[in-house]
This record gives C-alpha cells, structure tokens and sequence, in this order.
C-alpha cells in the first residue's frame, strides 16, 4: 500500500475533491489519469519544441521529427515488434481497427468471406466489420462466450470455414475483464490460415505484451488508456503483411510522387498509412507515459493490480444483492449491478460520496444482450487506486442499497 500511495503522488488529478469528497477514481477502464511526468512532457514540447515534422529543413522542425521517430522505436520495443516499420500511430484503438477494416477488406476479402468476432467486442471491433457486411457482402460469425465470460477455444475451432479470412478478438475484455488466451488462440486460427487481429485497449496497461510471443497479426491499442495523452494510438502489423495493403486516407505525408497527369505514388510503410499531420505532442506524451510504466516495471504492475482487482471482487461480493458479471479470474475491471437498481441510478448517487465508476452498455450492448441486461456498473482500477478507494467504493454501495433498497 505504501508503494501504492508513492505512484498516487505522481498523478495531480487524484489531489482534488468532488463533491466535497476526496476523489475516488475507479473510471481507468474508460480513460486512465495521467502522471505529471506526462502532463509535462506535452507542455515541455508545445512550450519549446513544437513544429511540424517530416516537412522541414529548420532546426524546430528537424528535434520534432527526430523526436517522433524515437517514439516509435520506443513503442517498437515496449511490444518487442520485429522492426519500427510495423509500427503505425493512429488516433487510438478504433482508429486502428477502421484503418485495418478499410486496407485488409478492401485488399484480402470478398463476397462471401467471413470474419470472426467473438460475443465480448467493444463496438469498435464489431461495427466496422458490419459495415464490411454491407459493402462487400462478406459474413461476421459471432463466437459466443461461456456463462463465465470466457471463451471456448474448441467452439472456435468449429466456426472456422474455408471462408475465414479474420478474427477480431479483445485481448482482455472492457466490460468482464476475461483475459483471453491470444497465444493460443492465435495458433489455433493460422493453422487454417486466418489472420488475427487484437484489440489491445484493455490489455496494454495491465501487462507486458510481446506482439512476437503473440504471434498475432495485428495489435492496436490507444495512449489514453495507457496512462498517456488522448488521441494517440498505436497499430502493429507484421510487416510483410502491411506491405500488401493499400493506403486509406489521403494527404500529405502517405505519398512518395503526386502527379495530376499520371497520378500518385504512395510512402512506404509505415508512413503510407499516417496522412496529414500527425499529433505530435501526443505521440511525445505516449512515449513518456512508456517511460513511467517501464521505470515501475510490469511484473510489480501486474502483482499489484492483481491484489487490486482480487479485493475489489470479494468486497463486491460482500454485498448480498450484488450480482458480479464475468470470471473470478479477470484483470482490470470488476461489471456488477446493485440488485435492482438502475446502473445510471448507483453510479449518480456514488458520484456525490466522490466516487467514479462508469455505467451503461459500456460499448458492448450485444454483451448486454447475452446477460439480459441494458446497463452494468463497471469499476476499474489502475496503479494509482488502493484498498481505501474499494472500501469507500463498498461502503458509498451499501449506504445506497439502504437509501434505494
């Protein structure tokens, strides 16, 4: 707990009051706080550093380019790619899997082709794979999950077709915090053949990923969940199969020769798929926010958090008329409702007691479906929260039950 309280120290963010209570921030699922080293690192670069890259001779211009491309040798690294060239920054995680939607669809799939998504997707990683439904005439398959939460790897192997050309899966789940078995998962799907592509959002805090280990053929995941500035991501893809694929937006930056009689010629990976100008100041941020993470180090991350969320679900449990969604083994988020009460309804009167947590569908309203309900109340956890927040979280939840009950 003392080590706990250290990390606290280095986000400005937990000092503040709401609602005349100390703030209990149990909201890191849906976007992480940021540590001061971080909030610094961005206002270091707009205050001295700032100026466009990759378009310019001047001394400005030539520190912010070297600065951006040292960035993404740090996140080549951070997920032990192959090579910086398979590293592409994108807005965030959603940016990532449209970019992928829209140069794999258009270059691998045809009429008749299925994608796989499983039952857990955030909205991101199912509405533009049924946009592709529409467009191209491919199929999305749909693996269900377990009463668990968690996922069958032989139900898998039964929805693989001749067709298959993709599954979309979530490393660690928004909403159950199922950590799903991607190794394996991905073995299982190459040896017929079918590219996987991981949605990383809620993995990539919480542990150490080896996109190489993984053997996935992409990863995306977004800065602000990662303790980093918000609109800033990362896509990895391998290499040989990111040269096969066709630039999406167009614009400064993607091409190498732009002619009005012959037309253009596109930049190589990975800059083919980074149009316009890109937010440097967040890509700087993103960077630090490796720095911070890697100077704590993930396996005392991962022992702690671990600590963290294996309490907050037996205190939850402690409340009778708490009913708990998902696994008992889970990484970052605990999905519960308080008995029957509306999620919007909890989460407003815990607001006033100074506590965060998120309700709703969470972006994942055919999850909700599986379970029955609209809504659930979500609560995250991240280094910076200790045992004191989820016993404020339990007590502000049973003062409830006794006002609402």
């Amino acid at each position: 707990m003392e080590q706990a309280a250290i990390w606290r120290d280095d986000f400005p963010a937990l000092t503040q009051e709401v609602n005349n209570r100390p703030l209990v921030y149990l909201d890191s699922a849906a976007s992480a706080q940021k540590p001061l080293s971080v909030i610094e690192s961005v206002s270091q670069f707009y205050r001295h550093e700032y100026a466009a890259v990759h378009r310019g001779i001047h001394t400005l211009s030539a520190q912010a380019t070297e600065h951006m491309e040292l960035v993404r040798d740090k996140v080549c690294t951070f997920i032990n790619a192959s090579q910086r060239e398979e590293i592409i920054f994108v807005n965030g995680t959603t940016h990532g899997i449209n970019l992928i939607a829209n140069t794999f669809g258009k270059q691998h799939l045809a009429q008749g082709d299925e994608i796989i998504i499983s039952e857990m997707e955030h909205h991101a990683n199912i509405v533009p794979w049924q946009m592709l439904e529409h467009t191209l005439g491919i199929k999305v398959v749909v693996w269900q999950i377990e009463n668990d939460g968690s996922l069958c790897l032989d139900k898998l192997r039964a929805l693989i077709t001749s067709r298959t050309r993709l599954l979309a899966i979530a490393h660690v789940s928004n909403v159950l915090g199922t950590v799903n078995p991607i190794q394996e998962i991905t073995s299982l799907a190459h040896q017929f053949g079918v590219k996987v592509l991981v949605d990383g959002a809620q993995a990539i805090m919480h542990q150490h990923v080896d996109v190489q280990a993984l053997n996935c053929d992409f990863y995306v995941f977004s800065g602000h969940k990662l303790y980093g500035p918000t609109g800033i991501g990362v896509l990895y893809g391998k290499k040989a199969l990111l040269d096969t694929l066709p630039p999406w937006e167009g614009g400064g930056s993607m091409i190498q020769n732009v002619d009005l009689e012959h037309g253009t010629s596109y930049n190589r990976v990975p800059w083919r798929f980074e149009a316009g100008s890109p937010n440097v100041a967040g890509i700087i941020g993103l960077g630090q926010a490796i720095d911070y993470l890697l100077n704590i180090g993930f396996e005392q991350i991962h022992q702690y958090e671990t600590m963290l969320v294996n309490y907050l679900y037996k205190q939850l449990q402690s409340i009778p008329s708490v009913h708990i969604y998902g696994p008992e083994v889970r990484a970052g988020v605990v999905a519960f409702n308080l008995g029957e009460l509306h999620a919007f309804d909890v989460g407003s009167f815990l607001d006033k007691y100074g506590v965060a947590i998120r309700t709703g569908h969470h972006c994942a309203q055919p999850l909700m479906k599986h379970y029955g309900v609209t809504s659930m109340c979500r609560a995250s956890i991240a280094i910076y929260n200790t045992q004191q927040d989820i016993d404020t979280l339990v007590t502000s939840l049973k003062r409830i039950q006794t006002l609402l009950g």
